[in-house]
């Protein structure tokens, strides 16, 4: 009998930051082994332009994501749900596992402070890994960076 992958959704209000680092972490590390998606409660027209530079630096191109709206079909075919400030907007179903991040929030932010937040991110996502008893795909994750020279 086949295995099924374990699925998680991670959700933010304007999936234009944080849900998009934790997804393009967690897609980049476990592969194809678990099926990624993320959402937002109220989503903006764009990924932060500070997100995806911040995301470059690891080596994780985020250009060509666009934000999306939680739906409830999404919550529905998830077996996680990672929320990080979305608050009571996120459908609660029975047999899910809930956890909610408490990160700082980029929207509005430059890249020098988007890199703690990412840096976090991808700590917490080796640590979901470890729970999903998954080993990353990669020899090493992306590594913490310094602020490059000015």
């Amino acid at each position: 009998m086949p295995e099924t992958k374990p699925s998680v959704l991670f959700v933010c209000v304007h999936n234009a930051g944080r849900s998009q680092m934790a997804a393009a972490f967690l897609t980049h590390l476990a592969g194809d082994r678990v099926e990624v998606r993320s959402a937002g409660s109220a989503p903006a027209d764009a990924v932060n332009p500070a997100v995806v530079e911040a995301m470059a630096e690891v080596g994780i191109d985020l250009s060509a994501q666009t934000p999306k709206v939680l739906t409830t079909e999404a919550v529905r075919a998830s077996d996680i749900v990672i929320t990080m400030g979305c608050g009571d907007a996120c459908p609660v179903f029975p047999g899910k596992q809930y956890l909610d991040w408490t990160l700082d929030d980029p929207a509005g932010q430059g890249v020098a402070a988007v890199r703690p937040i990412r840096d976090d991110i991808a700590r917490r996502i080796r640590g979901l890994l470890a729970h999903l008893g998954i080993r990353s795909t990669q020899r090493s994750a992306p590594v913490e960076t310094v602020a490059p020279p000015s």
